[in-house]
């Protein structure tokens, strides 16, 4: 990502307690470039997070006042940014802890510039496709699955509507449940509707959803998507 002369740098909140990699990880985020943030501790963060928007989050999982999950809180009523957690921590269960919270990646300490350049990027690239508007309804992708019959599009996208609560419904139950192949399952299904019907903003967030079923994140993107074609 490099910004031109006019653009602004996009802003980044670091959340370490470490003198030591605190600096290294500001600096080298620095050089991205981006506009650095940093935040000793939960509290820290939170104040800054009132007085500013971030467009990305780089959260220790340790920190003096609590668990770097904590922080995904501080969005649950609104849309969080994208957000890496960072840790020494190597043990799987720690890695799949943070992703289940909602964190996009687990950066595992210490890690080199290079490393950190391009989980920032990927992230940073990630935001800005999903800020794009897409349309919840793709009508030319519909007539040419259905022979191009707009009645057969129409009554095809009625029995959708019906059926689309239901479904929503058992892949949350599935996801509270970590029911990973029920999850897939219902996905599957929907997938296919998706694109009888041509409801192109939802297959979106459904391939988003099967690839990853049970973070956080791609679950209110798959809600959101929903709640755009129920209207």
């Amino acid at each position: 990502m490099n910004p031109g002369p006019s653009d602004p740098l996009p802003r980044l909140l670091l959340v370490e307690d470490d003198p030591v990699s605190g600096a290294f990880l500001r600096d080298a985020a620095s050089a991205l470039p981006a506009a650095v943030h940093v935040a000793g501790s939960l509290a820290e963060a939170r104040r800054a997070l009132d007085a500013m928007q971030f467009e990305l989050w780089l959260v220790d999982a340790h920190l003096p006042d609590g668990a770097g999950e904590t922080l995904l809180d501080a969005c649950a009523t609104g849309v969080a940014p994208p957000a890496l957690a960072h840790t020494a921590a190597t043990e799987p269960a720690v890695r799949e802890r943070l992703l289940s919270a909602g964190f996009r990646d687990v950066l595992c300490k210490p890690l080199g510039i290079d490393e950190l350049h391009a989980a920032l990027r990927q992230q940073l690239r990630t935001t800005t496709r999903v800020e794009e508007a897409r349309p919840a309804w793709d009508d030319a992708a519909a007539l040419r699955a259905l022979g191009g019959d707009p009645g057969h599009v129409a009554s095809l996208r009625a029995l959708f509507l019906q059926e689309l609560p239901g479904q929503r419904r058992r892949i949350k139950a599935a996801v509270m449940a970590s029911d990973e192949a029920g999850i897939r399952a219902e996905l599957h299904r929907l997938a296919a509707s998706c694109g009888f019907v041509g409801a192109a903003g939802l297959a979106a967030a459904v391939h988003g959803l099967q690839a990853s079923p049970l973070r956080a994140d791609s679950l209110q993107q798959f809600d959101a998507a929903v709640n755009d074609v129920l209207g």
